[in-house]
């Protein structure tokens, strides 16, 4: 079940040792707020919540739906990034039943590839970015703008509109979807870690967003705000990380509460990860073949380009086996006309397609 703790991530061993700290800022429940947990959603109905998830559920009911939205949009930004290779996330259920699927046992995620990281990372992201966005757009009462580290304004422009507040949205986030990783095992530690990349590249890719005021379009005045950007940045700066993730090795030490297992990166001479890097310690199947215990689907019947060299090739996609080939007929427009003034015209054509799946 993809969910994560606001506990501290370590990644220990020799001099190249990684430790997360997060943020303070909690979210503590408040009197006032207290009786949204009488509301009546049906918080205990939701299939794979821990206590503490259950708790926030409860508690904070009006954001469980951006929560949701997050996670969704997530393993649908997975799905397309993912979406001519071997594993394209099918592995996450797609009914996108609420919060269960994503780590659901026999999915990729129940194991520590590089694969899982991408999965934490983006959901996590997901969650952050919808409660950040829902938050501006005035969707809940608990949050809104973000008023704080505004700075001066520049020439031309002074602040306006409605910043974004991330450190809102990467706090839900954080205490929700962390609430399973307080176990003091290596797959713990890789998920925390992975999860706080994920909602650190929303903070790294907010931009200025300006709009301009004044006759006729004029731009005399010019007013900017903190924006996310459009969730697919976020998705190809996340997939530049699953490419050059940081393979680890287990470490056991015993600390006052008992053995805690850590991560350290395997290659010395490969420069350590930072908190912003994806990092893994166990090699991913070929995804050839249905595994139930690794949450591999296979590729068998999958549509392969057969004209491309790459993974989405039929050579490869189909790990050697060869490919079927099928005609596929396909209604669409054709000759559009445009006519004054003003809609365009069209007519509707059948065009007949080479269809390629792997055998």
């Amino acid at each position: 079940t993809f969910i994560l703790d606001r506990i501290t991530g370590c990644f220990c061993g020799g001099r190249a040792a990684i430790s997360i700290r997060t943020k303070a800022r909690s979210l503590a429940v408040g009197h006032q707020y207290s009786s949204l947990g009488t509301q009546p959603i049906l918080c205990g109905s939701i299939p794979g919540l821990v206590p503490k998830q259950l708790r926030f559920c409860r508690n904070y009911v009006e954001i469980m739906p951006s929560v949701a939205e997050g996670v969704k949009i997530g393993i649908q930004e997975c799905q397309h990034q993912f979406r001519g290779r071997r594993w394209n996330c099918t592995t996450v259920n797609d009914n996108l039943a609420i919060f269960g699927p994503v780590l659901d046992k026999g999915n990729v995620s129940n194991i520590s590839t590089r694969e899982s990281a991408f999965v934490h990372a983006i959901a996590s992201a997901g969650v952050a970015f919808a409660v950040t966005r829902a938050c501006a757009e005035g969707s809940a009462t608990i949050c809104g703008c973000d008023t704080r580290h505004k700075g001066p304004p520049g020439e031309g422009w002074k602040w306006g509109g409605c910043s974004e507040d991330v450190e809102f949205g990467s706090m839900v986030s954080r205490e929700f979807a962390d609430a399973r990783e307080n176990r003091p095992d290596a797959r713990s530690a890789m998920n925390r870690h992975n999860n706080e990349a994920g909602r650190m590249s929303l903070n790294d890719n907010m931009f200025l967003k300006c709009k301009c005021h004044g006759l006729s379009g004029s731009c005399e005045v010019k007013t900017c705000w903190w924006s996310q950007p459009d969730f697919r940045v976020i998705g190809d700066y996340m997939k530049d990380k699953y490419d050059s993730a940081s393979e680890m090795v287990v470490e056991k030490h015993r600390e006052s509460r008992g053995w805690v297992e850590t991560l350290r990166p395997k290659y010395n001479y490969f420069k350590p990860p930072t908190e912003r890097d994806l990092v893994y310690y166990e090699s991913s199947p070929n995804f050839c073949d249905p595994n139930p215990e690794t949450g591999s689907f296979g590729t068998r019947d999958r549509v392969c380009n057969l004209t491309s060299h790459g993974i989405d090739g039929c050579d490869l996609l189909c790990c050697g086996r060869g490919h079927n080939t099928r005609t596929e007929k396909r209604k669409e427009k054709c000759h559009c006309i445009f006519h004054w003034c003003c809609y365009v015209s069209c007519q509707e054509c059948v065009r007949v397609y080479d269809v390629h799946t792997c055998k």
